[in-house]
């Protein structure tokens, strides 16, 4: 049977009836969005409320920021040279100045020169769970007038705490802010360092910013300095040695020179030139002096180098950027914060409706039926409106142009389908639950054939729930009327209170024990009055002998619970119908929110 021809609305499960696929469609992931619309939206709603919560309850950051060049310095020697000469720096020599701008020892001095370590604020921890819900009662509080700091607690508990500390925990504090809210990293694979600082207060990080390129900058020059103190105090008292070594030696060179002779004569070491060894001589002398001399005058010039690099320093970086005030914060980004807590919700709603779906074990598609049972679906009906048990058992005649009664009407005509290859006269009703709305589709289908002019009988078989009974007879005829062991079955026959189709009471079913095969066998001539028959059976919960009479009647309408009906427990019916041998025409879906039905809600609780 087509199953397009059965449906009030087209099938979003199953689109063009496709038949066995192995791939997915896109009518398959929009069936599928369509059907955990609810789960998505709540997920992305969440992310988004959790996004915002972030955001309310997070102070701005600003972060400023200023660059420093590292120039190579050319040795002095390579400066008097004509030649081009081109010095770079290794990777290593960068870094190696990156590490000294994060070290506690730029650190410490910059805090000490802006007074941070007296600055609660500025060590403040990142608030908790708790201070996050406090800080939004406080805003929502200040909005409405009322005073946010005295309900919710101010900045004095966190004066108070900060008055407790030692001055080495504060002093620790403060340094690890500091060294959390610096970065510090080259600038592409050029000599520029950035430095940037992160603070609430956007004149705190641009101070910060440029006093930790300041310092480090007079850092290099005092290392510069200190270095070439050293190295004066060493050529200075070298150049004493040399001095001293040179006069002696042109002292001794100018002595022999005047004697005109060649005696020994004592040698700038000390010795006597004695024990036979061997006088110097004229020239040995002169060279002597002349070496000391020169060796004098170049620790002269170097000195007066270290003297010249001492009162003029000349640091290796420089700032070619200054740090300014930011004007707009830089964290958080409310429009990226939003958007990644919307696409976060987005994919955790899918997975967690992908995984609902892969662990959901209930009926839900015509495509499921077909594959898993062989069986054809008849229609999808939707949710009705609540109007209570008895409003819902009469809703073709209530509201007529409803998207249900048009579904209705749909699966009629798929009933009439059926009926050109088989006479069908009489028909049963079933389903695995006893709230699957077995009963509502009975009374509806009914009054549909009744209202078309064709004489219908419903007889409510279902002697556990009674819900036809109760509901459409009136009150004294719940009740058993005398002996309903005998007599012809006509005078326990009754006509609704909407006067639009006979009925024969549960009580008189039991009675009777039409649930038996044998009784109802014996009663099926005497119903040849009417022209349609339809019997209510009791649902399989009730016990699968009730089901005995099912092989008796012309065809068997089984019923199942869009999205609540368990797959195992929907195919323990059908094993059971079979084995019976009760002839099924088909399944019906109700309560379906697939295809168009998804705009109808869920306010109904069919229970019966």
């Amino acid at each position: 049977m087509d199953n397009r021809l059965t449906s009030g609305w087209p099938q979003a499960t199953d689109p063009h009836d496709a038949g066995e696929r192995e791939f997915i469609s896109f009518a398959d992931i929009w069936a599928f969005l369509k059907q955990y619309a609810r789960i998505i939206a709540g997920s992305v709603a969440m992310a988004v409320f959790c996004a915002w919560f972030y955001l309310a309850t997070t102070d701005p950051v600003y972060t400023a920021m200023t660059q420093i060049l590292i120039e190579p310095k050319i040795p002095q020697l390579l400066q008097q040279q004509q030649t081009e000469v081109n010095l770079t720096l290794d990777t290593a020599q960068v870094e190696s100045h990156i590490a000294v701008m994060r070290s506690e020892k730029i650190a410490s001095i910059v805090i000490k020169e802006l007074g941070l370590q007296d600055d609660a604020a500025f060590r403040a921890p990142p608030p908790t769970i708790l201070g996050r819900f406090a800080k939004l009662g406080r805003l929502a509080a200040n909005r409405i007038g009322l005073d946010g700091e005295w309900l919710f607690g101010g900045s004095s508990d966190q004066a108070g705490t900060s008055a407790q500390l030692t001055d080495f925990e504060r002093e620790r504090l403060t340094m690890w802010a500091f060294s959390d809210n610096l970065d510090v990293r080259r600038v592409g694979v050029s000599y520029a360092i950035a430095i940037a600082f992160q603070s609430p207060d956007p004149d705190i990080a641009a101070k910060v910013a440029n006093a930790t390129a300041d310092v480090f900058v007079r850092e290099q020059l005092e290392t510069k300095a200190a270095a070439a103190r050293e190295g004066g105090s060493w050529l200075e008292d070298r150049l004493n040695q040399l001095r001293a070594q040179m006069n002696e030696a042109t002292q001794i060179a100018q002595e022999f020179r005047a004697k005109h002779d060649y005696d020994v004569v004592p040698r700038p070491d000390g010795s006597d030139g004695s024990a036979g060894a061997s006088a110097p001589t004229l020239e040995e002398l002169e060279v002597t002096a002349d070496t000391y001399r020169k060796m004098y005058e170049s620790f002269l010039q170097a000195y007066t180098n270290s003297v010249s690099q001492q009162s003029y320093p000349v640091a290796d970086a420089r700032v070619i950027t200054e740090a300014t005030r930011p004007l707009v914060p830089s964290a958080p980004r409310r429009k990226l914060t939003l958007a990644f807590g919307a696409l976060a919700g987005l994919i955790f709603g899918v997975g967690a409706a992908f995984l609902r779906h892969m662990l959901d074990r209930t009926v839900r598609s015509a495509k499921q039926l077909r594959e898993e049972f062989g069986l054809e679906c008849l229609g999808e009906l939707p949710v009705l409106s609540g109007r209570g048990a008895s409003g819902t058992l009469d809703a073709v005649a209530l509201t007529p142009s409803s998207a249900y009664a048009n579904s209705l009407r749909h699966v009629k005509t798929a009933i009439g389908l059926a009926d050109s290859a088989r006479s069908l006269h009489c028909i049963g009703i079933v389903s695995a639950l006893p709230s699957d709305g077995k009963s509502t589709f009975a009374s509806n289908l009914a009054m549909l054939y009744s209202m078309c002019g064709t004489r219908t009988l419903v007889i409510d078989a279902d002697i556990f729930h009674s819900v036809l009974s109760r509901y459409l007879l009136p009150q004294h005829a719940t009740a058993a009327p005398g002996a309903v062991g005998s007599g012809p079955i006509e005078q326990h026959i009754m006509l609704t209170k909407n006067a639009t189709f006979d009925m024969l009471p549960s009580h008189v079913v039991d009675a009777r024990g039409l649930l038996g095969p044998r009784n109802m066998r014996i009663l099926m001539p005497e119903l040849q009055a009417y022209d349609f028959v339809v019997v209510d059976l009791p649902p399989l919960t009730s016990g699968t002998d009730r089901l005995a009479t099912a092989a008796l009647f012309d065809g068997v309408i089984v019923v199942a619970e869009w999205g609540r009906t368990p797959v195992d427990l929907f195919g323990e019916l059908v094993r059971s119908l079979h084995a019976s041998k009760a002839s099924i025409i088909g399944v019906l879906l109700t309560n379906a929110r697939s295809g168009s039905t998804a705009t109808y809600g869920r306010g109904f609780d069919n229970a019966r």
